[in-house]
């Protein structure tokens, strides 16, 4: 599948980077934009999100696949690859499948292991949008009444946008991401244990990375490091963007 991106920088090193559940490139702009200072800086709407086409097929093996494809049509030998939450796993999904294509693989507040179901209630939330609404705020309305979190709110509703028609619809495929949840929230297999330099970031407030998972991660990354970053939950590279750049730097470097 050929899939919506965005290029900045012209110099260095070519860096792809790759959202999390629900998200889009757009989220990652102000990141993009500074490290595409020494770099080449990709990102990608992956399938089912942001302006990306949409497919029943959702897993870590075709977003894997998509990923290949850019690069092929960017005529990119090889990239450092970022991914966030979901993204990281399709990141590490990509560098299992085609370590020759992976200089380095960083990844963002997620493990490889199988999580809990914990979107549901945005699930349920967004099926209750009314399309037909006059504004936006009478949709965050709505939603608020189920999602408390004002900056989750908002996260959504960027995948709100208007029809011609007039009437409201999602940049998701959201039935598509529903019906293969079991797979976003499952485990990332390994062909064997990975070579590629790999830098885990962790948010200090987040729990999606354990300690347990730091002694069973190195099993399949030989060459692996973990880092946590202060006063950020689950958004790292949005809750505490200068640390999160400096550490990708040193990482880089």
């Amino acid at each position: 599948m050929q899939l919506y991106f965005k290029k900045y920088g012209t110099e260095g090193k070519t860096l792809i980077i790759l959202h999390g559940l629900f998200g889009m490139s757009d989220n990652w702009h102000n990141i993009a934009r500074k490290l595409s200072e020494t770099n080449i800086v990709y990102t990608i709407d992956q399938r089912n999100h942001g302006q990306s086409p949409h497919s029943s097929a959702l897993n870590y093996n075709v977003m894997a696949d998509d990923v290949w494809e850019m690069m092929n049509i960017e005529n990119i030998g090889e990239a450092i690859i970022i991914g966030h939450s979901m993204g990281g796993k399709t990141a590490m999904a990509f560098a299992n499948k085609y370590p020759d294509k992976t200089e380095k693989l960083i990844v963002v507040d997620i493990a490889p292991k199988a999580y809990m179901p914990g979107h549901i209630i945005y699930f349920d939330a967004m099926k209750t949008i009314n399309f037909k609404a006059t504004g936006r705020k009478e949709i965050e309305d709505q939603l608020a009444k189920s999602i408390t979190d004002k900056g989750e709110m908002l996260f959504l509703l960027k995948n709100l946008y208007r029809k011609e028609n007039g009437e409201f619809g999602l940049k998701i495929n959201l039935e598509a991401i529903e019906n293969n949840y079991e797979e976003i929230i499952g485990e990332v297999i390994f062909n064997k244990p990975l070579n590629t330099p790999t830098l885990f970031i962790k948010g200090q407030n987040s729990n999606y990375i354990t300690e347990n998972d730091k002694i069973l991660i190195p099993q399949n990354f030989t060459k692996v490091s973990f880092i946590t970053i202060s006063n950020a939950g689950h958004w790292v590279h949005a809750e505490n963007p200068e640390d999160f750049l400096m550490a990708i730097n040193e990482f880089l470097s």
